[in-house]
């Protein structure tokens, strides 16, 4: 029985390199994928999934308007799985029609994101996951200024935190760092601060 599954993690939880991972194995049994990636995130170019290990492939851009259902059910071949990454930017419409395929097409759909934003609130795309998904797994990796798990997401700019601003800001480990609670609320400034000058960060912990 297929099933919408959602895996969610902070930044640097191996999310891409996870989605990449599972199109290898099912192409490995001579099945077919269909990879999916939100238009939103274009930094490695549009309609692309790049891991910070340094693999990438090619995925189908999901726009606003794009419709997930019409786009599966249309495919000439037979689909096995859906892999969907930056599902956080997703739009609850694209949600619904990834249960479509589930439902209407037997086709499961794998999901892979963000689940909180920098403010921490909720992205569309995760909130909608949460409440429609049939299982949702936690990526799990550790705070940047700790052992601890990180659960959320601290944005930076010239090396100091940033609690204000837009949603939607795109970026790699020069914007984002994967923190715990603790360090959320109170980063280490000094480390932060050397990051931005490019300098070691080890010396500073």
């Amino acid at each position: 029985m297929a099933q919408l599954f959602y895996r969610y993690g902070a930044m640097n939880s191996g999310k891409s390199i996870e989605i990449l991972k599972v199109a290898h194995n099912y192409e490995e049994q001579g099945k077919h994928v269909v990879i999916m990636t939100s238009s939103v995130d274009s930094r490695s170019g549009l309609g692309m999934i790049a891991s910070r290990m340094g693999l990438e492939r090619k995925a189908v851009p999901v726009y606003p308007e794009t419709n997930i259902f019409e786009i599966v059910k249309d495919m000439p071949e037979h689909i096995d799985c859906i892999l969907i990454d930056e599902a956080q930017f997703l739009q609850k419409k694209h949600v619904l029609q990834c249960t479509q395929v589930v439902d209407e097409l037997n086709i499961p759909v794998m999901t892979f994101g963000l689940k909180n934003d920098f403010q921490n609130h909720l992205f569309s795309g995760s909130e909608a996951l949460l409440l429609y998904a049939d299982k949702i797994e936690e990526m799990k990796t550790i705070c940047w200024f700790c052992a601890k798990k990180a659960t959320m997401n601290l944005r930076v700019h010239d090396g100091k935190p940033v609690y204000d601003g837009e949603q939607i800001m795109i970026g790699g480990n020069e914007s984002y760092y994967p923190v715990c609670r603790k360090h959320y609320n109170h980063p280490n400034l000094e480390e932060l601060a050397a990051n931005a000058q490019g300098k070691d960060p080890l010396k500073h912990r």
